[in-house]
Parts: structure tokens; sequence; C-alpha cells
């Protein structure tokens, strides 16, 4: 299937350039080893993409949720459009069976890389744009992202004990670790409670039916605040 029938049967979107569809895919190693056809990357839409994705999710954020504060919109928002969400989105809308990349690249398992997944994402949104406007771009993004909000903010979640790690090693030097605190109920149902410990204080606990959810949600709580705290600073 071509490119332009995948974007019209997936996405009911006719391009009217071409042209434009079709740099959106085009990875720089890509371009580089065929260097003599003069070839565009996608990183030019890339960066259009980047700032179109933001103003629409912002603008969804801030009408979906009218009682949160701009610190909790904010990191929301930087969960949407991290680099895994949009890698999700890329694969799951199957941007990456298109995608367009040097062999080395190819031979390395580019095609699975999420930042380079999330840059053909951002350069196909930032391609729609460009060929038929804001409207059409908000519309897609509309169509299978903001409809499963929910969705792409727990499948972020999950890199929460990273997320958290990061932050605080800002500060110098710091030993995290999980503590299981307690366990309740029958051996089909039971519930886990970690503590999550930061250079031996205790800052959060998190619950779940395994011990893997349970330090999930612990690491989530510990990083929120944590980033309110430096909020505030």
């Amino acid at each position: 299937m071509s490119l332009t029938t995948f974007t019209k049967l997936q996405f009911n979107i006719i391009f009217h350039h071409k042209d434009l569809l079709k740099t959106a895919f085009r990875h720089t190693s890509y371009v580089n080893e065929n260097a003599s056809r003069q070839y565009t990357s996608n990183e030019r839409l890339e960066f259009l993409g980047d700032a179109v994705i933001e103003i629409v999710v912002s603008d969804y954020l801030y009408n979906r949720y009218p009682k949160e504060p701009e610190g909790v919109l904010s990191r929301m928002r930087a969960q949407l459009v991290c680099e895994a969400s949009l890698a999700f989105l890329a694969k799951e809308n199957h941007l990456d069976q298109y995608l367009q990349l040097g062999r080395g690249e190819e031979n390395n398992g580019g095609r699975k890389r999420d930042s380079i997944l999330a840059d053909c994402f951002e350069a196909f949104i930032g391609a729609i744009y460009l060929d038929q406007g804001i409207e059409k771009a908000s519309d897609l993004l509309n169509d299978i992202m903001l409809n499963q909000v929910e969705t792409l903010l727990n499948y972020v979640t999950k890199d929460y004990k990273t997320l958290y790690q990061e932050a605080v090693q800002t500060k110098g030097q710091a030993v995290i670790r999980y503590e299981l605190l307690d366990q309740t109920g029958p051996d089909h149902n039971r519930e886990f409670t970690i503590g999550l410990f930061l250079n031996d204080e205790q800052v959060a606990t998190g619950k779940g039916r395994n011990k893997k959810q349970a330090e999930t949600q612990a690491a989530q709580k510990a990083y929120h605040q944590w980033m309110e705290r430096e909020a505030c600073i």
C-alpha cells in the first residue's frame, strides 16, 4: 500500500502536496545515504509539528479540566506530548511501517526506536498543518490522541520511577529504595503497600495488586510532590 493510500484509508486525509507527506516519513539517515538525490529530511516538519501538537493539547486540557491549576495542566501536557506517548501513537497508527530509514539505522533497530517514532509523528502533524491547516491537524489529534487521554496518561506513568529518579538526582546524589510495608487479602486478591524512601526518609506510599503497581503509584506520588515543591522554590 502506498503512503498516500495509507493516509487516506487510515485517517481519511488526502494530501494536496504529496511531497510534504513523503518528507514527513523521511529520516535523516535515509537522506544521508541518498545524498545525490538531494532529499529533505523530516526535521523541519518535526519542529513545526511539535508546536502544533502542544497548542492543540494545551487548548484541550484548558477546556477539559477547568478547575485544574496551571501546574497540573503543565504536567499533564508534558506527559501527553512526551517521547513515549508520541511513539506509542505512531506505532498504534502504523506510522512505523512507512518510515524511510538508512540501512544502518534500520539494522540497528531504528524502526522501533521511540525517539525516531515520536519525531515522525510530530513531522506528520506538521505536514498536515502545512497542507490542510490547523483545523484538520486538530481534528486528527482529537481522533487519535485526545479521545484516549486517560490511556496515554496511564501509559506514560509506567516510567514514573525513572522520572522521579532523574528529578531528585538533579539535586545531587540520591539513594532511592522501595520497601514492602504491608500485604493484605487472600492469595487471589492480594493488595500490596510499598513505601518509597529517599535517603532513608519515607516520602510516599503506593498500593497495588502486585508490587510493581504499588511501586509505580508510590513513584507517581513522590514525583508530583517533588515537582510541586520545586515549583514553589
